[in-house]
């Protein structure tokens, strides 16, 4: 049976749009919140000179010796944030409490930081705008033991997913493509494709590559910088990308909404997208 979809007005102007959350955004009553633990990752092999902070999120209820999913989220605070635009950890409670995706455990991580002459400096777009494989087994030969040191987790690349936005969705888009043997699903909210070194890749490789077994959910923004320019589009290089993605039969979705580069419509989305992240393909 078809859903029906309430009615919503379109917006005339576009600049500043927000959108509303969902129920499923906050804690709801009936709902016991889930335990996060924090934790400092002083050294990289990957990133020397680099420390981070990472947290690992599990609903209530989640037993440890049961084999889980693992979904990494860049910029790991901006998303755990339960008053910030995403709310991950609140949502991954609520669609545990539900039955809505499976056994999930939820790994949230900070880009490294480093000093340079006694000041902070980030590493983010070093790590996240690469076309490379190191963020990739950073997350699956560093973090990714610390979490298996404390929890069961599905080897299957189909049980784990990797979740960013803006360069952060660059590093999630290329981390499931250097490892899909290891990372098999993908949420890309406004990834800033067109500002990696040398330009989005992925039109072409999407086009040549043989397919990846890899589910993508991608998200754009009509308002996105430099939308309606000829160049370092951030807008139409998320449409390029997921038109290669339909002509090259990749399983995917896109979602292009109104308003600029925020995480706010992303964070609205986020439960939806892991819904169908994990929905029964034969259903479709």
């Amino acid at each position: 049976m078809a859903e029906v979809l309430p009615y919503a007005p379109l917006p005339i102007e576009q600049d500043g749009i927000r959108y509303a959350y969902g129920p499923h955004s906050s804690p709801r009553p009936e709902v016991r919140p889930g335990h996060t633990d924090e934790f400092e990752l002083d050294h990289s092999t990957r990133y020397l000179g680099n420390s981070r902070r990472l947290w690992i999120h599990t609903p209530h209820g989640h037993h440890p010796d049961e084999p889980a999913a693992v979904i990494f989220f860049n910029d790991g605070w901006l998303y755990l944030d339960p008053d910030g635009d995403v709310r991950a950890g609140t949502v991954l409670d609520n669609l545990a409490a539900d039955g809505a995706i499976p056994p999930a455990i939820g790994v949230f991580v900070d880009p490294g930081i480093h000093l340079v002459d006694g000041v902070v400096q980030k590493n983010r777009n070093v790590e996240y705008d690469a076309f490379d494989a190191r963020y990739a087994d950073f997350l699956l030969h560093e973090v990714l033991p610390l979490v298996e040191s404390r929890f069961a987790v599905s080897p299957e690349a189909g049980m784990r997913a990797i979740c960013g936005g803006s360069s952060g969705g660059n590093a999630a888009f290329t981390a499931a493509w250097m490892r899909p043997e290891s990372m098999g699903k993908v949420i890309a909210f406004n990834s800033s494709f067109a500002q990696m070194p040398g330009g989005n890749p992925y039109p072409r490789l999407l086009a040549e590559a043989p397919r990846h077994p890899l589910r993508i959910f991608l998200h754009a923004a009509h308002r996105d910088l430099n939308w309606n320019h000829p160049t370092s589009n951030w807008f139409a290089e998320n449409l390029k990308t997921a038109a290669a993605l339909a002509e090259n039969g990749y399983d995917f979705r896109l979602v292009v909404g109104d308003g600029g580069h925020s995480p706010n419509h992303g964070g609205v989305l986020l439960r939806g997208a892991l819904r169908w992240l994990w929905r029964d393909p034969s259903a479709d």
